[in-house]
């Protein structure tokens, strides 16, 4: 059963772009690995992050350089 406030951090930072995306996902990995389990379902937030995160991570298209009269 989904806990109520892992919920509605996933859908808080469901509307983060990647980079803050990626800054808070590392701060808390980080957290996580130097206190034992200091905040309640961190794992499972952890783990909707991580998803976010490569839900998230693109590739960003190359800009189209115009083309002026034929040619570049």
């Amino acid at each position: 059963m989904p806990n109520v406030f892992s919920l509605g951090l996933l859908g808080w930072a469901g509307k983060l772009r990647f980079p803050t995306l990626f800054a808070i996902t590392a701060v808390l990995f980080t957290v996580s690995m130097l206190l034992p389990d200091p905040i309640p379902f961190l794992d499972e937030i952890l783990f909707g992050l991580g998803t976010l995160l490569l839900a998230s991570w693109k590739k960003r298209k190359q800009p189209i350089d115009p083309v002026i009269d034929g040619r570049r």
